[in-house]
C-alpha cells in the first residue's frame, strides 16, 4: 500500500519531451519587406515630392482640364513617385499575406504581427511624406 494514500506511480521517471522549435524566417520575411514598404519607399517618395514641387508652377488648379500638362517638367520625378508607389503597395500587400501565414503557422508569430502593424501603417507614412515634401518643394520657390 502507497505511503499517504497516494498511488505508487506507473512506469520509470521520464523527460518531459522537448519542444520543436519552429523556424520564424516566415515572420522576419514578412517583417523585412514590411519594412521596406514603409520605410524606403517613402524615403523615394519625399525626394521626388520635393522635385516635383520645386519644377512644378506654384498654384496650379487641378480642375483644369490641362492638369496633367502641367506636371510634364517633372514627368521623371513622377514617374519615380509612382514607382515607388507601387513597389511599396506590392512589397506591402507580400508582407500582409505571409505575415498572417506566419501568425498562423506560428513561425515567427511576434515578427509577423510586427509585420501587420507596419504595413498597415505604410500607405498612410507614404502619403503624408508625399504631401509634405511636395508642399515643401512648391513652397521653396516661392522664397526670395
Amino acid at each position: 500500500m502507497p505511503v499517504g494514500g497516494y498511488a505508487a506511480p506507473a512506469g520509470s521517471y521520464q523527460a518531459p519531451e522537448q519542444v520543436e522549435r519552429r523556424s520564424s524566417l516566415l515572420g522576419i520575411l514578412a517583417l523585412v519587406l514590411a519594412i521596406v514598404a514603409a520605410v524606403v519607399t517613402p524615403i523615394i517618395a519625399g525626394i521626388t515630392g520635393f522635385e516635383i514641387g520645386r519644377r512644378i508652377p506654384a498654384g496650379f488648379d487641378t480642375t483644369s482640364p490641362e492638369f496633367l500638362t502641367l506636371l510634364s517638367p517633372a514627368r521623371d520625378q513622377v514617374l519615380w513617385a509612382e514607382v515607388s508607389f507601387w513597389t511599396g503597395t506590392i512589397l506591402g500587400i507580400a508582407a500582409i499575406v505571409i505575415g498572417i501565414i506566419a501568425i498562423r503557422r506560428k513561425k515567427g508569430r511576434g515578427a509577423g504581427i510586427a509585420a501587420l502593424v507596419v504595413a498597415v501603417l505604410g500607405p498612410i507614412v507614404f502619403w503624408v511624406v508625399l504631401f509634405v515634401s511636395l508642399s515643401l518643394g512648391m513652397a521653396s520657390t516661392l522664397a526670395p
